[in-house]
């Protein structure tokens, strides 16, 4: 597993929620292996969405799984160059991640970073503290529900990306589950979050 960005030292001091929020499909365009920075475009409220979440004391951190690397189909220097694109433009819009993890294996290397396996939570772990109770993973596949609900945590699949075709799936697997929600969007996603929680701290 890998580390872009490591949460700050006053994340080791924070008792609240965290929101776990995929890359591509949640908060930017897929563009399937993504290695140009000039192709990043940030999905419309996501950074809305974010500066919603920061602002009402969430953590924001980035879990994505980057095969590509595992593949050949792009380096880690491309990798860079499109995180500080993403960066600047999160910047711009008055947001960012707080940490930012991912996986550089492909399928089948035998890695336990590979979402849905606990790697990446235990990477944030290192420099982030999270209440689990109001914690949340967004993200637009199957694997990123089980990632959050093998945790204990909330999970929202969004139809960004390549949700709208995981969503059957989801539903299948899930459907019965009032922690795992189904949103358009990553705004869409945030606003039910929300409720849910709203919800709860009236119990």
């Amino acid at each position: 597993m890998s580390v872009w960005k490591k949460c700050p030292p006053s994340a080791l001091e924070h008792k609240g929620p965290a929101l776990f929020l995929d890359r591509d499909g949640v908060v930017i365009v897929d563009r399937n292996y993504l290695s140009d920075p000039n192709q990043v475009e940030l999905l419309p409220g996501s950074a809305e969405a974010m500066i919603a979440a920061s602002a009402a004391g969430y953590l924001l951190i980035g879990v994505s799984n980057q095969s590509g690397l595992g593949r050949g189909r792009f380096s880690i220097d491309d990798l860079e160059l499109v995180m500080a694109r993403i960066d600047w433009l999160l910047g711009k819009a008055g947001t960012g991640f707080d940490g930012f993890y991912f996986c550089p294996h492909a399928p089948g290397q035998g890695c336990d970073c590979r979402k849905p396996a606990a790697g990446l939570f235990e990477e944030a772990a290192e420099s982030c503290r999270w209440a689990t109770r109001g914690s949340w993973v967004v993200g637009d596949k199957a694997s990123d529900v089980a990632f959050g609900r093998n945790r204990g945590l909330g999970s929202v699949l969004v139809r960004t990306g390549y949700g709208a075709e995981h969503e059957n799936e989801v539903r299948r697997q899930w459907g019965h589950d009032p922690r795992v929600l189904i949103a358009d969007d990553l705004a869409a996603a945030y606003a039910a979050i929300r409720v849910v929680d709203r919800e709860d701290a009236d119990l």
